[in-house]
Formats: structure tokens, sequence, C-alpha cells
């Protein structure tokens, strides 16, 4: 007599040591000192510079123009096809396709830092601004290259802890470029000497050129990730449909007229962050607090936080499921912007500073480490560098759009007005996570 048909049992969710170990892995190491290599050039071409430019007295007129270089990031999408299918001559033969663009990415950075680094602004402007484009092209590149190399590298249910150690790391560089290439230039100054002295930048760029020594190291030491096979393309026109169009087609296809649905949670989920954030330096100012307190409490410890809510974020998304740690995300990253509305009523207070610097960034790393998961879980491996270029560049659009407003915004309604109008531009995105999630578990149930 036959035994009855039982169900399997469920699995039970994984205990919480067993949930961090995955941070210890190989691919989460692997993507720590990556990530440090892709946040590395972002604030060297802008905030840092800005300031070494200053000093050496550009105008801000100027120094605003020059903001222009990001744009590289923003539009990313553009040769993202070309990184995703063209080969490089020799390097990928010796490499595999993803490590050979990190590569050259990586070489594009380090050698335009250098000459970033001999070039004195107030000499020649110009060659530094060809040099601060080279370097965000090659960032924009690498990221690319970097972000194919993620998704391809763990399963999906490892992508948000992948995520998390790429933002520690990146998190990390940001800090040694910002506050550490400062401390570097001051080190390097000679005393009692001019104000502005360009030998102690010089030293500092160099010293960032160098930095970008581990991930160069990581990439020739890591294997290339197994890669889906490419159809051969019989002539150009083949090659440039499969490299261009059908990334596109492909995700229209899937998703069908669902897709509207998910680009339009993609270009509004940061939307509360990045608005708020254009306006919390000059708030801080007006605030009376000064640049150490900033630096200590905002840069500093601010950081940490981030990097706390990036691991316990991935670590969530394994426990809980991508979209539900989506949405715990938006949530909170729309509440805390509330918090700074009741700061504009604290004046000079230290202690409230601390409180709402540890929740906002806490919640910006949990959705954070939650939207780099969901956008890699998207994306097809076939097309995976296209299309997460295409969605991580949409990302930003929107709201970098709406933040050039902001200003205006804070003259006509003042501070408080603000933060909290920038928490309710999160309610939407509420409602589309909410959206999403019953499309997936309906996908999920077929």
């Amino acid at each position: 007599m036959t035994a009855p048909h039982s169900t399997p049992p469920t699995p039970a969710p994984l205990a919480w040591l067993a949930t961090l170990k995955v941070y210890a892995e190989p691919a989460s190491l692997r993507m720590l000192a990556l990530g440090f290599s892709a946040g590395l050039p972002l604030l060297l071409v802008f905030g840092t510079l800005s300031f070494w430019l200053r000093e050496a007295g550009v105008d801000r007129t100027t120094i605003g123009f020059l903001s222009w270089v990001g744009l590289a990031y923003g539009f990313k999408w553009v040769w993202s096809p070309l990184v995703d299918r063209l080969p490089i001559p020799v390097l990928t033969h010796l490499l595999g396709r993803r490590r050979s663009w990190l590569l050259l990415s990586q070489a594009m950075i380090m050698a335009a830092l250098i000459m970033m680094a001999l070039t004195d602004p107030t000499l020649a402007l110009a060659p530094m601004v060809y040099c601060a484009v080279a370097v965000a092209f090659g960032s924009a590149t690498q990221d690319i290259a970097l972000d194919a190399f993620r998704i391809e590298s763990a399963d999906t249910e490892h992508q948000a802890a992948l995520a998390a150690t790429y933002q520690a790391g990146y998190r990390l560089a940001m800090i040694w470029a910002g506050a550490g290439a400062l401390w570097i230039a001051a080190r390097a100054e000679v005393p009692n000497a001019a104000l502005y002295q360009y030998g102690a930048w010089r030293t500092a760029y160099l010293v960032m050129a160098a930095s970008m020594l581990p991930g160069v190291l990581t990439v020739l030491f890591s294997r290339e990730p197994a890669r889906a096979p490419l159809p051969p393309a019989r002539n150009a026109a083949e090659w440039l449909q499969g490299a261009l169009i059908a990334p596109f087609t492909d995700f229209v296809g899937r998703y069908r007229w669902h897709a509207a649905l998910v680009l339009a949670l993609i270009a509004t989920y940061r939307i509360s962050d990045v608005v708020m954030g254009i306006m919390a330096n000059p708030f801080y100012v007006d605030m009376g607090f000064s640049k150490d307190e900033v630096a200590a409490i905002s840069k500093g410890f601010g950081v940490v936080m981030t990097l706390l809510g990036a691991f316990v974020g991935g670590a969530l998304a394994l426990r809980l499921g991508v979209m539900r740690v989506l949405m715990l995300g938006a949530a909170l990253s729309a509440a805390s912007n509330l918090l700074f509305a009741w700061l504009g009523t604290r004046g000079h207070d230290l202690s409230a500073l601390v409180l709402v610097i540890s929740a906002d960034n806490l919640s910006s790393g949990i959705a954070s480490a939650a939207f780099i998961a969901y956008l890699s879980s998207l994306t097809n491996v076939q097309y995976s560098a296209t299309q997460y270029a295409l969605f991580s560049s949409m990302m930003l659009l929107l709201p970098k759009f709406l933040a050039g407003f902001s200003g205006q915004f804070v003259d006509h309604f003042g501070y408080p007005s603000f933060f909290a109008a920038t928490a309710c531009l999160g309610l939407p995105v509420l409602l589309l996570v909410w959206l999403a999630s019953r499309i997936k578990m309906a996908s999920d149930a077929r």
C-alpha cells in the first residue's frame, strides 16, 4: 500500500547567524572592494574638486557650471549597450567580457586622476575640466560593467547582500575621497605659506589615483561570471538590433503594460531623499551648525549609519523578501524628512541633529540596499549591463530635475514646509511599491 502523498514542508526562514554569514562570502567581499572603486571618483569631480577650485580662486559661477560633468552618470545608458556587447581587443580574450571593461574603465579613471593632480587650475583650467570629464566618463562606464558583474555573480536571493556590501564599499570610498582627500591636502601643506598650495592638492589626488588599486587587483584576481550565450550577428544591423534594441524590447516584452508601472516606481523611488538632499547643507548653515559639527555628525557619523542601514536592509531582504523591505525603505525615507521639519524648530541643537541624521541615514541605507536588489531582479542576465544602466539612470533624472527648484521653494515657504512637502512626495511611491508587489505576487503564483 503506497503512502499518501504529502505536501513538502515549507522551508524555515534562515537563522540570523546564517543570514549574516553571507557578508563573509567571497562574492560579498569582492563587492566591498569593487564598491570602493566605484565610489571613489564621484566626490573627486564634485565636492572635493569644488573645494580645490574655490581655494585656487575659481569663481562660484564657473564651479557651478562644472557640475554638469555629472551628466555622464545620468546618460550612461546611451553607451551601456557597447559595454554589454562590444569586446575589447586582447583584454576580452584574456579576462572576459565584464572584467575587461572593468579594468579598462579603472585604468581611465586612474590616468585622468593623475593628470588632474599634475594640473594647476590657476595656470590652466581647461585641462582640469577635460580630465574631470574623463574621470566621470570612466566612472560611469565602470558602474555599467560593475552592475552587470554583480548581477551575474549571484542568484536573486543573494543580490540584496551583494548590494549591501557594494554600498558599504561605496560609502567608505566617499569618506576617503571627501574627508580623506582634504585631510591629506592639509597635511601636505607647507606651514606659514600661502593659503593656496598646489603641491598639497597634487599629493592628495595622486594618493586618490593610487587608491583605485584595490579595485584593479580585485578585478584581476576575480573569476569572470558565467555569461549567457549571445547569438552570433551576421552583419552590423543584427549586432545593433541585439545591442541597442533587444534589451529594451526584452524588458517591455517581459512586463508588457506592467513595464510602465515598474518604470514609474524606478523614476520616483528615491525622490524624497534626492530633492531634500539638495537643501540639506544650506539648512545646516542657516541653522548655525559649524563646518566641524556638520562634518563630524553628517559626513562621519551619518555615513556609519548609512552603512548600518545597508547591512540591515540586505539582511531583512534575505529574511522577508525584497518587496517588503522596499516598502519599508520608502516609508522610512519619507517619514525621516519630517524629522528635518522638526529640527527646523529646534535651532542649534546638536542632540537633535544627531537624532535626525541617525534616523535619516539609517532609512536611506535600508532603502538603497532594497532598491538595488529590486533593480537587479528586473534585469535579464543576457542584457544586464544595458538594462541596469537604464534603470539606475532613470532613478535620478526626475528627482534631480525637481531638486533644481528646491531653493525657490525654501525662499517662498521656508524649511519646515519644504521638508514636509518632500515627505509628501514619497506617498505616491508607497502606492507604486504596493502595486508592484501585487504584480510580483501574481507573477510568482503563475
